[in-house]
């Protein structure tokens, strides 16, 4: 008998995955460049990228009610649009997912910094980023229930500390806020490259849908998570950036922004927390990816879109244990080759493309629902009030943020389209 993907992922189990998707380096290593420029600004820019990404939100919410299987926005793009829409969504979310991993492994080096300087020699690096990505290899290897064990565990150990600043700084650095350097006014290209950065640092959500096939009840259990995930965040995210406002004169200088904020209120204790916070929190979020991404490849395989052996399920762990160690493997080559920002803007960049179709499968996935007979999707079991509006506002907010891309970026995001193109021949030629 063929092995099968377990279900043992619940509704908060998921919940926590997604959060765990979503908060990781961001919120560590973002304010400070928000604030570099934005200035004073910066907190509203977190609230109107909330508002941009909630419209997105819905549309997965909706979408993703309809669907049981592994494989996420890869799944519902092969659905709506085709075998070549779907291998090319798979290869834009695996880099997006790729690219945010590495980010966060890169800022668990800068942040260990606070305790061993030398973490960022080339060699300590390279050893420092295999002792965080092996284990976590090893534990996916080993069944995805340890994986989301973990992630849940993970999840309340990152925003702990995270409430801990937030209540203290609301105390004791907000009613005596420090003076703020002088800024320019931003101007709107100023706005639009932020909010295209704050993309990644809401961005993830997509990421923890993959697994839905290991999930319990995943058409009920998705939106709830989906939507408690924008809110937690919008409201911490904010929260944060007007704290670090308030401690630090100049909060662009630091690249620690969160640590050196927490000694300003706290003292020297105050920066170990939050150093240490971010290595909980980057950690957590690399134990929900080594949940979440392998499954795409592996559903990938499963439909014959990659080589078999990415399908193949453990025997005994009843995991996809190829795909596990495809991911890990490239996680640590690209964090070793790359730099935090360069690997935070190519991960926000290429993800709109996941995001504008996903938006584009809405309506296809209704006017199907119009004609019995005409889709094997089963209908939304999460109906968006007015979906085809935010449907269409979705794929405009996509649009409109692709315009912010440089051109090594466009160069990054055309081979992996060509990359997905000549996948989508091997298939067709195999069959």
């Amino acid at each position: 008998m063929t092995p099968v993907l377990l279900r043992a992922i619940g509704r908060w189990s998921l919940v926590a995955l997604v959060l765990n998707g979503v908060i990781g380096s961001s919120v560590f290593g973002l304010p400070s460049v928000i604030t570099g420029r934005l200035g004073p600004a910066s907190p509203w820019a977190w609230l109107v990228a909330a508002a941009g990404i909630a419209v997105i939100i819905a549309c997965f919410a909706e979408v993703a009610s309809r669907f049981e299987g592994a494989g996420g926005p890869y799944l519902y793009a092969h659905a709506a649009f085709g075998r070549l829409a779907g291998i090319e969504m798979a290869w834009f979310a695996y880099l997006a997912r790729l690219t945010a991993s590495a980010t966060n492994a890169n800022l668990f080096v800068i942040y260990l910094g606070e305790f061993w300087p030398g973490a960022a020699g080339p060699a300590a690096n390279r050893l420092v980023l295999a002792a965080v990505i092996v284990p976590l290899a090893l534990l996916n290897y080993r069944g995805v229930r340890h994986g989301s064990q973990l992630s849940s565990g993970m999840i309340i150990l990152k925003l702990l500390p995270l409430l801990v600043f937030v209540l203290a700084g609301l105390a004791l650095a907000v009613p005596h806020p420090a003076v703020p350097t002088a800024v320019v006014a931003p101007l709107t290209r100023d706005w639009l490259d932020v909010i295209l950065l704050l993309v990644f640092a809401y961005g993830g959500f997509e990421a923890a849908l993959v697994p839905l096939a290991e999930a319990k009840a995943p058409r009920r259990d998705a939106p709830f998570a989906l939507f408690v995930t924008l809110g937690v965040c919008a409201v911490l995210y904010g929260l944060v950036q007007i704290v670090v406002n308030s401690a630090l004169p100049d909060p662009a200088a630091f690249t620690r922004p969160l640590a050196a904020a927490a000694q300003v209120f706290l003292g020297p204790k105050g920066a170990t927390l939050m150093a240490l916070a971010a290595m909980i929190s980057v950690y957590g979020y690399l134990a929900g990816a080594m949940v979440n991404v392998p499954r795409l490849t592996y559903a990938m395989a499963e439909r014959g879109d990659l080589p078999g052996l990415l399908g193949r399920v453990h025997p005994r762990f009843r995991t996809p244990y190829a795909s596990v160690i495809l991911f890990a493997g490239l996680v640590w080559l690209l964090a070793a080759s790359s730099g935090f920002l360069q690997n935070l803007s190519l991960s926000a960049v290429s993800r709109l493309f996941t995001y504008g179709l996903v938006c584009a499968s809405l309506p296809m996935f209704r006017s199907r629902d119009r004609v019995p007979g005409s889709t094997p999707v089963p209908p939304a079991r999460f109906t968006l009030p007015g979906g085809m509006a935010w449907a269409l506002a979705g794929i405009g907010f996509s649009l409109l943020l692709a315009t912010r891309m440089t051109g090594k970026e466009f160069t990054v995001l055309l081979v992996t389209m060509m990359l997905g193109l000549a996948n989508w021949g091997w298939v067709r030629a195999r069959r």
